[in-house]
């Protein structure tokens, strides 16, 4: 059984503040809730595993993550994840998100395309079940990325020389050997120059309670019931 999702979360920081997290494979597989990367076998292939809890029993499900392509300059990323638990069932999902500018500024918006197939039990659901509960983990997942996005520091400018960073005569003097004034140019220090910001350690992984998320879309479909009513 497959679904697709196309979604669009806005955040409260700005493109290049919120690409810092999602370029990090590991910090944006911690924002999926009950998710955690355990193993990496090299620059694109990741092990992981997603723990659910339903009522007092929890369950981990083994997957692999393959990160298909990080383009920096397009802020976008695609990957492929795909897992499965001692019952038989299964589920992959092709995710192809990037970020955009929003419509004011410091903020962004993350933009996700998503392809998820399921087989076994969890395909016993149907679409109907599937879909909604698919949008409340995403929601989640949302929620942690603006909450590590917004734990990094905004990017410092670009040092120009003369410790500011409009003055374009200034950096293009510099970049030629020659500080203003015709004297020679120096190179900055190691606290002149402005650091990059650097993603968050993941939180301590938490299971993904399934009776949470079944009892939002419960009250999700109680709503949409009464508005049909109406």
């Amino acid at each position: 059984m497959e679904v697709q999702l196309d979604k669009r979360y806005p955040l409260e920081v700005g493109v290049a503040q919120a690409w810092a997290v999602l370029a990090d494979i590991r910090a944006t597989a911690g924002c999926m809730p009950g998710a955690a990367i355990t193993e990496q076998l090299d620059d694109t292939h990741y092990k992981g595993t997603v723990k659910t809890k339903i009522g007092p029993a929890v369950m981990s499900f083994a997957g692999d993550i393959e990160v298909l392509g990080i383009d920096a300059a397009a802020n976008e990323l695609q990957m492929m994840a795909k897992g499965a638990d001692r019952s038989g069932s299964s589920a992959a999902m092709k995710l192809k998100a990037h970020l955009e500018a929003g419509e004011t500024a410091g903020t962004a918006v993350l933009v996700g395309q998503a392809t998820v197939t399921v087989s076994g039990k969890l395909a016993q659901f149907g679409s109907r079940l599937l879909v909604p509960v698919s949008d409340a983990m995403l929601a989640q997942f949302a929620d942690n990325f603006r909450a590590a996005a917004g734990a990094l520091a905004a990017p410092a400018p670009a040092w120009t020389g003369d410790g500011t960073s409009g003055d374009t005569t200034v950096t293009r003097m510099v970049s030629h050997g020659e500080a203003p004034g015709g004297l020679p140019a120096t190179a900055p220090s190691s606290q002149q120059l402005p650091q990059a910001p650097q993603p968050q350690p993941p939180a301590p992984v938490k299971e993904l309670n399934a009776l949470g998320l079944m009892w939002t879309v419960f009250k999700a479909w109680l709503a949409g019931l009464f508005r049909r009513k109406a």
